[in-house]
């Protein structure tokens, strides 16, 4: 198979338990970190399956990295490359697709709960993503979130942000950050110290404590999903 392309957007996010999992799976992968000065690529010919992370900016924000990210998501549906988003990767993928990102009705950070629930029709597709329908607890820290692209479906949703997951063929955006691991996780928490919360008072939103401390148990749910996750991708690229 050819390699999986990953594209970075801050030094502070990257692919972390993704990039875990592709080197105990033994699969090639190639990281391309933009705020390192390093371009994604202009092709997505020489690969395989296709991952865009998260960042701090607006997938609306003028950079020319965010529509080489996106002219490089449309290269992925043209083709059929499998293509997973993360928070703002999810959102990159939606706005490409021609939906709208804007604030999200509350802002979503630390663990958070999810539902899985799809319509009828996107039922199967749901359950072979996640697992089971239902409530999962997922790690966020956005703002903003994504409509639903045209002819895509709606697997999953939450109180504070309608759109958690949305798929289209092999590709699936989400929300959330499925990918980290307990030394970016702490980073962040760390980073954001609880005086950067202090203006922010809603349900939706967890300080660095109590995220920390809900750690132990909730991570390792959440990077048994992540691997459910990224072997359906893979499977879906090594079918092609």
């Amino acid at each position: 198979m050819k390699p999986v392309l990953i594209l970075q957007h801050l030094n502070t996010d990257g692919p972390a338990y993704l990039q875990q999992w592709l080197q105990t799976e033994g699969l090639a992968h190639e990281v391309f970190n933009t705020e390192a000065g390093q371009a994604f690529p202009a092709s997505l010919a020489p690969y395989g399956a296709l991952a865009i992370l998260g960042g701090e900016m607006s997938a609306n924000d003028d950079l020319p990295s965010l529509r080489r990210a996106e002219a490089l998501f449309l290269q992925a549906v043209a083709s059929g490359v499998p293509t997973l988003g993360h928070c703002l990767g999810g959102q990159l993928m939606a706005r490409a697709l021609g939906a709208a990102v804007v604030a999200s009705p509350a802002p979503e950070i630390g663990w958070q709960p999810m539902q899985v629930q799809a319509p009828p029709e996107a039922q199967a597709e749901a359950l072979a993503w996640f697992g089971h329908e239902g409530e999962h607890h997922v790690y966020h820290w956005h703002a903003e979130s994504f409509g639903l692209p045209a002819g895509a479906a709606w697997l999953a949703r939450s109180a504070a942000c309608p759109h958690q997951a949305f798929a289209l063929g092999p590709h699936l955006g989400m929300q959330f950050h499925v990918e980290v691991d307990e030394a970016k996780l702490r980073y962040w928490a760390q980073e954001n110290d609880e005086a950067w919360f202090d203006p922010i008072t809603c349900p939706s939103v967890q300080r660095p404590g109590p995220m920390l401390a809900d750690t132990p148990a909730r991570l390792p749910v959440q990077q048994a999903l992540a691997r459910r996750i990224y072997a359906r991708w893979m499977g879906l690229a090594s079918g092609r």
